[in-house]
């Protein structure tokens, strides 16, 4: 039977305002293991009870670090919480100006218990946020055409914003033939082949990010730590995880490497990264004398291993030692309750996206904000010009004071520009 996961949970290292001074601490020794090359591999029980044994302070030898935790936790859960309040407001602000509620499918095949759960907490999700939530469950036999014709039936339904294909499918059906039948304008997972290559091209923009690389930068960013310029390795290339997480990573202007199962010497890179984002999947497999001191790190992997004294006989960890790690890294992100949350959390964003982009919805944050995107390369037109909100009563009617009217007067009040 598969052990089912949720997404709650508590750290028990201190929650820090992330705004005070980093510790920087001295490596009194540079010589550290090697091993020939890193094997990534789906996980075992066996090699589970054997590598989590061996997580603890007393096997960090290299790195001379104080015995209590020292680097910042990056509360997951907490700014999970902040982007479901955050896309609640929209919603209800939207529903109230044009009558519109975002809508979420999800289609699940077969009847794996892991990913029952996942659906299920997906829709308690939407539900939390006033997304409508729409799903089908289909038999583990059903046919691939079964499940190509409930996706166009989505993708027809105007009232759905986003599609969402829960994985694995079962071994009869073509995974990726299943994903790209998903319309990419609601492909709000972000899976979709031209998603993918426009996240990969610099000067286009995908419509949808996968959700879980999303969340890792999102992370970064509400914890105001800085990404331009700074060398970051990803450990792990999964075309869920660990290749669009690198491609966000070198959006944002930082020196990017991959480490994979062919690696030679993992460490040796994963010690030169001021960020480090691993999700390969394997327990505690990254040491505390992986990391360089200060270094920031993101763990994406979720583990069961055995624990005699926790009452389901198991506990979580992720790829990265956190007891080891977080006495050298300026900040890490606990698992559970790191960066689980947060992907429902940019799943809900994305379909709250998807259903602004199609209804063509904006805040005026945002129009004010592509507004000055116009004139950023023009100096005078931006002096010359000021940006007022008419309030009146839009020309088209009720339901399109969703695009709010803007005219654009020079400084003696002539109307020069008039959009909406």
């Amino acid at each position: 039977m598969p052990i089912i996961f949720t997404n709650s949970s508590s750290s028990t290292a201190r929650l820090l305002n992330f705004n005070t001074t980093h510790k920087i601490y001295n490596t009194a020794s540079h010589h550290f293991h090697r091993s020939n090359s890193l094997q990534f591999a789906t996980l075992n029980t066996k090699f589970i009870r054997t590598i989590s044994t061996h997580c603890s302070s007393s096997s960090i030898s290299a790195v001379q670090v104080n015995h209590e935790t020292s680097a910042k936790v990056i509360d997951g859960k907490r700014v999970a919480k902040d982007i479901r309040e955050e896309v609640a407001v929209e919603i209800s602000r939207m529903k109230d100006e044009i009558g519109i509620i975002p809508g979420l499918a999800v289609i699940l095949v077969g009847d794996r218990k892991d990913s029952a759960t996942y659906v299920r907490n997906k829709k308690k999700a939407c539900d939390s946020v006033g997304i409508n939530s729409y799903e089908v469950r289909l038999a583990e036999d059903s046919t691939e055409e079964e499940v190509l014709k409930h996706i166009s039936e989505f993708n027809d339904d105007p009232s759905v914003h986003g599609i969402l294909v829960q994985l694995p499918l079962p071994s009869h059906m073509n995974e990726q033939n299943v994903l790209n039948a998903v319309c990419i304008e609601k492909d709000v997972d972000g899976f979709h082949p031209l998603n993918i290559g426009r996240l990969a091209m610099r000067g286009r923009d995908p419509l949808f990010v996968p959700c879980t690389p999303k969340g890792c930068i999102e992370l970064l960013h509400r914890y105001d730590i800085p990404i331009k310029g700074k060398r970051a390795v990803v450990i792990g290339r999964s075309n869920i995880v660990g290749m669009p997480a690198a491609l966000l990573l070198q959006r944002e202007d930082a020196t990017v490497s991959i480490v994979h199962s062919r690696t030679k010497n993992p460490e040796e890179i994963t010690r030169q990264a001021d960020i480090i984002i691993s999700a390969v999947g394997q327990a505690n497999m990254v040491r505390g004398s992986w990391v360089k001191p200060g270094a920031v790190l993101i763990d994406v992997g979720i583990n069961p291993v055995e624990d005699a004294e926790s009452p389901r006989g198991y506990r979580l960890v992720g790829d990265i030692c956190f007891e080891e790690a977080s006495k050298v890294a300026s900040a890490i992100t606990p698992v559970p309750g790191g960066v689980g949350p947060m992907t429902i959390a940019m799943l809900l964003s994305n379909t709250l996206l998807s259903a602004k982009r199609i209804h063509n919805f904006r805040t005026v944050k945002e129009i004010k904000r592509d507004f000055w995107s116009l004139v950023f390369y023009n100096q005078e037109t931006a002096k010359e010009y000021s940006l007022k909100i008419i309030n009146d009563e839009h020309p088209l009617g009720d339901r399109a004071r969703a695009r709010p009217l803007f005219r654009i007067f020079d400084m003696g009040g002539r109307m020069v520009w008039d959009f909406g």
